[in-house]
């Protein structure tokens, strides 16, 4: 179970530990993520994640080859991928369970591991073969492919669907989760099923975030305007607001996997565990609720049937 909340580890119900703070590497080429990586890793970081839909993992496998080569433990560094399920509107056919376990053995062998510590399907796109590729996943992990496994932007209802399949239900749901998205009822299904919470685009809310010309999203420029409350709060503690941010995750209990290319913001991310947020301030920024995601363009898709 993920407790105790506000901890730099938490406990998965299979007694897997995931480090409260990962790497995101969603949106950075192969070729940046591994002097990314290369940084976080410095910095502290002991958990990253990345996704064969990211097109990345080759660049995250150098990187972590190279810091096990400088003496860096295997058992020291978290690892998260995730299958490509696949997307019929898109004219990409549903992965079955057959294509499901090939597609970790894939993705093992771009990062150079034997295992992952987390293998997530990444969307409940497919309806068809949702439960197969489920099916794979607890397959891989009884083969010791996956310590640990996983969904991404599953509903209740989605994981409601493992369960009237008589299968178990995953370790990990990785959300959207900021104070504009708190999904308050989904977070409190997944804790009442000892499912961990993994929060990404936890620093929706800033005015830097995905301002980049192609880092798509359904965040409109009215969003953009402030209304002072994380800058508030970030003078009061002398901290970045995107410290706030993801220390407000953390304080929820969630692990959290802010992203940059940049070397000091890299640093600055990494230093959530030297202050805490008091009561009040987490008030004021769970008023910043406004039940928006804004991550993907096309829409939640936890609200895919």
């Amino acid at each position: 179970m993920t407790v105790p909340l506000d901890s730099d580890v938490l406990r998965l119900k299979n007694d897997v530990q995931i480090p409260a703070l990962g790497f995101g590497t969603y949106l950075i080429s192969e070729n940046q993520v591994e002097r990314a990586l290369d940084t976080a890793i410095s910095a502290g970081y002991r958990h990253v994640d990345t996704a064969e839909a990211y097109e990345n993992e080759k660049g995250v496998g150098r990187a972590l080859a190279k810091a096990f080569t400088a003496g860096l433990r295997r058992d020291d560094m978290f690892v998260t991928t995730k299958l490509f399920p696949g997307n019929p509107d898109w004219g990409l056919p549903a992965k079955n369970f057959g294509t499901t376990t090939i597609s970790l053995d894939n993705s093992l062998d771009r990062l150079g591991l034997d295992y992952v510590d987390l293998y997530l399907i990444h969307s409940p796109m497919t309806p068809s073969e949702r439960i197969n590729q489920w099916r794979g996943l607890v397959e891989l992990r009884d083969q010791g492919k996956a310590r640990a496994i996983g969904v991404s932007n599953y509903s209740k209802i989605h994981i409601e669907e493992i369960r009237a399949a008589g299968l178990p239900l995953p370790e990990v749901n990785q959300i959207e989760l900021h104070p504009w998205s708190q999904k308050r009822e989904l977070v409190k299904y997944l804790r009442e099923n000892l499912i961990c919470v993994v929060a990404y685009s936890s620093l929706v809310p800033l005015d830097t975030w995905r301002t980049a010309v192609g880092h798509d999203s359904a965040k409109t420029q009215q969003m953009r305007v402030s209304d002072g409350t994380l800058e508030k709060i970030a003078k009061k503690y002398q901290v970045g607001e995107a410290q706030v941010l993801l220390r407000w995750g953390v304080q929820q209990g969630f692990a959290v996997l802010p992203k940059s290319t940049v070397n000091n913001r890299i640093f600055e991310n990494a230093d959530l565990f030297s202050f805490s947020l008091d009561e009040a301030d987490m008030a004021d920024l769970a008023g910043m609720e406004r039940g928006t995601a804004v991550a993907w363009s096309m829409g939640d898709p936890i609200r895919l049937p």
